[in-house]
């Protein structure tokens, strides 16, 4: 007899070590994954080895069998990108020219950027990477662009990539043989799903390769991901995932896995990748320009003068003078400038990186200029606490100070057609197209200029505030809020609106951001008249209620009051002219105070002071409010046991591109905001771990019981700023030794039109503390993070709560 008759056990061993046969392309059809350079018919086969017990975490073995070429596909050995751009050599690539960039090499660009929080290391880095990408492959630039900022489109024409975590999962675990049971150990182990596919598919090996996936394969499967819609849509986006892993190898896995999961968990922020992209192009300019770079170009270092840069030597403590590396850096200086006005003023990859690989730096302004119809990145106000401030601030210059409605800043962009019609477009602060969120509005704009001859274009920055259709009068922040977001119809509009217009950076034609703002604001009130349109359910249009600095000090002050007392947040202060003013910080005792040039343009993407806002509810107490991310939590006491209190709020670090905490928060809270957090951070979820998964955030001296995936910012508001021996956000901006802390820390509300790259900086809470300690304001004592936890009533939390909404 043999043993598999007389031995249930052994005849089940049997049975699984017969692999199982999986086509996955005539489950999902061949068609619907990445474009590879396989044969299209390609039949992609699994069997999985029956090693795996109940207690394993990855199967010992699958094997996938690829029809296709038949030569190995190791990942290339690239070279340390870190290294000095100007002693980056070019001759060790491991790839041919005019061919796709390999994706591996955006994935080893990324693992070395996730390693490091040094700026100068993540800029060498980019500029080396985008170097090495656009003189091999230009047409790989633009999707290494978008996929390094983790983004798919311009913000303003936003492509969702419309991916749940449980598609990623069961992608994942449909590739590498994982049960659910192991899949779910493998979370709790590592917590990142990028380290999780790179874990689980550790050990499965390709019995036929399957080709190398590139930088344009990996971004158009990303677009067909996100251009998959209706009915089959989960299945034709689950298809095309389990493609991409299965030809992904080593980092590749990690970081195909984490930009499909939207996180990439990388300090190349927004601002790195521009710099970046500048510095390649002085160093490396596109192959193929219409018009060859001159040697003279203000952009551009010519090879012989890279070679005469002089290896940094090592450390000595001995500098050493390097009249070519000094002009490279003023070279940098420019064209940084040069690619950051351009992308404020126009941000789009696709028109920017056109205009670099057809005319280079020195063509790029002209070839993407300010546009209607593309958003524009809005001047900001830097915060003051008093009138007294404002006029120190301003030393004399003559201001107008303006009502700071409670409402939705909307930047509204209009022109008339070769057809006669007219197109219009309505951008949010954060450049989101909301052109169908308001359809009244686009009707005012039709209104406007159907009525006038002269007026072809426009580009008004305005306050969009609710109000009573009867009256005019001003509503809360809470009734603009009720309306739709979406699609909505001019018959079912409900809260009528006010736009409330307050610049003009666009007229019929002419770019008017360098002009004062007097004069801009003059050509605003002269070309736009208020109106009341008879159409019903159209917004009306007005300008915002002023008073000017030569009324006197008196009116400003009454003013003052009457905002204070109104709907309105606060004040808005902006200089009319441009002028000089005190250099304060740049001034030494032996010199004397200097002048600084304060100009009255309109600086896009620029906390301006210029522009200075005084806001009712912070004239006392912090210049401003925060917004922080939450990133951590201990376990409540009393009454708050069964939620998170207190939490812990920190700020974004763009110079190390990570999280650093600030402070501990425990008011402000109503208990149902307690219940939901507890909701979204329940404990072992992807949003919340007892140990430390994500490593850019730095938590310093604060040790919390659970910590939280950063992708929150929260409004917060305080007493003061102090120095603080257990934080460690600012460490180094005004003390070596010790960071700055937030001194009873009050939550305000979500930010949900806020993302992480949005988030208060260290450099901005550094900037308030400087201010509280020249107005004599400071305190003399230390922040230990210990917070006293005040309880409100009842009545308090409800108004409380009601107001929070509302902003």
């Amino acid at each position: 007899m043999s043993e598999s008759s007389s031995n249930p056990k052994a005849s089940s061993r049997k049975k699984q070590e017969t692999p199982e046969i999986i086509d996955v392309d005539s489950l999902y059809g061949a068609d619907e994954g990445p474009e590879t350079s396989s044969p299209s018919s390609s039949q992609i086969q699994r069997a999985h080895a029956a090693k795996m017990d109940g207690n394993s975490v990855v199967p010992s073995e699958v094997f996938y069998v690829v029809a296709g070429p038949s030569a190995e596909f190791d990942p290339p050995k690239y070279q340390p990108l870190s290294e000095d751009p100007a002693s980056f050599n070019f001759e060790s690539i491991p790839f041919p020219p005019n061919t796709p960039i390999p994706y591996s090499f955006l994935a080893h660009t990324l693992s070395t950027l996730s390693e490091t929080r040094s700026r100068i290391v993540i800029v060498n880095t980019l500029t080396n990477a985008l170097r090495t990408i656009t003189r091999f492959h230009p047409a790989s630039l633009l999707p290494s662009l978008y996929l390094l900022s983790n983004s798919l489109s311009p913000p303003y024409s936003p492509v969702e990539l419309g991916l749940g975590p449980s598609i990623i999962s069961k992608a994942i675990q449909h590739v590498s043989g994982l049960t659910p049971a192991a899949l779910k150990r493998l979370y709790t182990k590592t917590g990142d799903p990028g380290d999780v596919a790179f874990e689980a598919k550790s050990n499965v090996r390709t019995l036929v390769p399957h080709p190398p996936l590139s930088i344009p394969v990996v971004y158009s499967s990303l677009l067909k991901i996100a251009d998959s819609k209706g009915q089959g849509a989960v299945k034709q986006k689950q298809a095309i995932v389990e493609k991409l892993l299965v030809a992904a190898k080593g980092e590749e896995i990690r970081f195909l896995v984490r930009t499909l999961s939207q996180n990439i968990r990388v300090g190349a922020v927004g601002t790195s990748i521009l710099i970046a992209l500048a510095r390649a192009m002085v160093l490396t300019p596109p192959p193929d320009l219409t018009v060859p770079v001159s040697d003279n170009s203000p952009y551009h270092a010519p090879p012989d003068l890279i070679l005469q840069v002089k290896v940094a030597p090592a450390s000595t403590g001995e500098k050493v003078v390097d009249e070519a590396r000094e002009k490279i850096l003023a070279k940098f200086a420019q064209a940084e400038g040069l690619v950051k006005r351009v992308f404020v003023q126009h941000p789009n990859y696709d028109h920017i990186v056109a205009g670099l690989l057809e005319a280079g730096l020195d063509g790029l302004a002209e070839r993407v200029p300010l546009t209607v119809g593309i958003p524009l990145h809005p001047t900001l106000g830097s915060p003051m606490r008093s009138l007294e401030e404002v006029y120190d601030r301003l030393s004399g210059l003559p201001f107008v100070a303006e009502f700071k409605y409670d409402g939705q800043r909307a930047q509204i962009h209009a022109r008339k057609g070769e057809d006669g019609e007219t197109h219009v477009k309505i951008f949010s602060r954060h450049l989101e197209d909301m052109t169908d969120k308001y359809p009244d509005v686009s009707s005012l704009v039709h209104h406007i200029l159907s009525k006038s001859s002269q007026t072809t274009s426009f580009i008004i920055d305005s306050e969009i505030v609710a109000i009573d259709p009867n009256d005019g009068s001003i509503k809360s922040f809470q009734k603009l809020s009720n309306r739709p977001r979406k699609d909505v119809q001019l018959h079912e509009i409900k809260v009528s609106v006010c736009v409330f217009a307050f610049d003009l950076m666009y007229l019929n034609g002419q770019i008017l951001l360098e002009m004062p703002f007097r004069q801009r604001r003059a050509s605003l009130r002269d070309q736009f008249p208020s109106v009341i349109p008879e159409q019903t359910g159209s917004a009306r249009f007005d300008h915002v209620e002023s008073c000017e600095s030569d009324e006197g000090n008196d009116a400003i002050e009454e003013f003052w009051i009457r905002s204070v007392d109104s709907r309105c947040e606060g004040l808005m202060i902006k200089l009319l002219d441009s002028g000089e003013i005190a250099d304060t910080a740049g001034a030494s005792k032996k010199e004397g105070l200097r002048k600084k040039p304060l100009p009255a343009t309109y600086e896009p993407d620029k906390r301006t002071s210029a522009w200075l806002k005084l806001k009712k509810d912070y004239v006392t107490g912090i210049g401003d409010s925060l917004d922080l991310i939450p990133v951590g939590a201990w376990h409540g006491n009393g009454r708050k046991a069964q939620w998170w209190s207190p939490v812990l709020l920190a700020l974004r670090d763009p110079d190390c591109g990570g999280i650093v905490a600030l402070c501990k928060c425990m008011s402000g809270f109503s208990d149902a905001f307690y219940k939901s957090m507890k909701e979204r951070y329940a404990e072992d979820s992807e949003n919340c771990s007892r140990l430390p998964l994500w490593d850019d955030v730095d938590t310093g001296g604060y040790k919390p019981s659970v910590y939280f995936r950063p992708h929150e910012v929260w409004e917060i508001r305080g007493a003061d700023i102090t120095l603080s021996p257990v934080s460690v956000a600012a460490r180094g901006l005004v003390s070596e030794t010790r960071g700055l802390s937030l001194r009873f820390p009050r939550f305000i509300k979500v930010r949900e039109d806020k993302s992480l790259e949005q988030a208060s900086t260290p450099e901005f809470l550094a900037g308030i503390w400087r201010n509280q300690q020249g107005k004599g304001q400071g305190h003399a004592g230390a922040d230990e993070g210990q917070l006293v936890d005040v309880e409100m009533s009842e009545e308090l939390v409800e108004e409380d709560s009601e107001g929070r909404e509302s902003g």
